[in-house]
């Protein structure tokens, strides 16, 4: 029997975890939906797939008012404006790229009360790559104590993208990197308990080096230009 992408990459999850001693429910899965409609992660949902993450607001916000019905938990995952973030912080339960303090102020002013603390990854630029979001690891420090200072936020780790590679080695030594920044915070009295790294090409890299939830689009959705989810 031919098994769904979903079905492949929960195995190809299972496995990898128990490979390098994890349990498998020590991975959280993210199918990551920028450029995907409604239909396609309804499809996704129809398979127990709650986790959704977006990259754009607004793309996501027509997406998560016609699926609000879905109890689906929605992660942003894109580069964050000043100017978005009131909307953000209304609509998403995650925000995993928080790449400065004045982003961090701004979503904790705008996260009303009503709703429960927004949980929050600060973003590293691991290659220092002038095209991607992020701050130094050098920086961290100072910035998880600036989200940490704002208490309708609660801080659960880091999140990186790193360069792209095909060899397996180079990927986990990518992602150690923010492994070892992740554990140095911890060291420190911070108390975090997330590590959102890991895509379609190098999520079992990131579950080796120990990712609690990885971001995955292509694997589960098929290239993109593709008009609907091959299930």
């Amino acid at each position: 029997m031919r098994l769904t992408p979903i079905a492949t990459l929960r195995s190809r999850i299972t496995s990898t975890a128990r490979r390098f001693g994890r349990a498998p429910n020590s991975v959280s899965l993210i199918a990551v939906s920028k450029t995907r409609t409604s239909s396609e992660i309804l499809a996704l949902a129809a398979y127990g797939q709650r986790l959704f993450g977006e990259n754009y607001l607004q793309e996501a916000l027509p997406k998560m008012r016609m699926l609000a019905g879905q109890l689906l938990e929605w992660h942003y995952i894109g580069a964050l404006q000043s100017n978005k973030t009131q909307e953000i912080a209304n609509g998403f339960t995650w925000v995993h790229s928080i790449d400065r303090a004045k982003i961090a102020q701004r979503l904790n002013e705008h996260r009303p009360a009503y709703l429960p603390r927004l949980n929050v990854c600060i973003e590293v630029n691991l290659g220092a790559e002038a095209t991607k979001s992020g701050v130094a690891l050098r920086e961290l420090p100072a910035l998880a104590r600036a989200v940490l200072a704002c208490p309708r936020l609660r801080l659960r780790g880091l999140m990186a993208l790193p360069a792209p590679s095909k060899h397996s080695d180079e990927q986990r030594a990518n992602l150690r990197a923010l492994a070892e920044g992740y554990h140095a915070l911890r060291a420190e009295g911070i108390d975090l308990d997330t590590l959102s790294m890991g895509t379609s090409e190098d999520f079992e890299a990131a579950i080796a080096e120990g990712a609690t939830m990885i971001r995955i689009g292509t694997a589960l959705f098929g290239p993109r230009g593709e008009a609907t989810l091959k299930a």
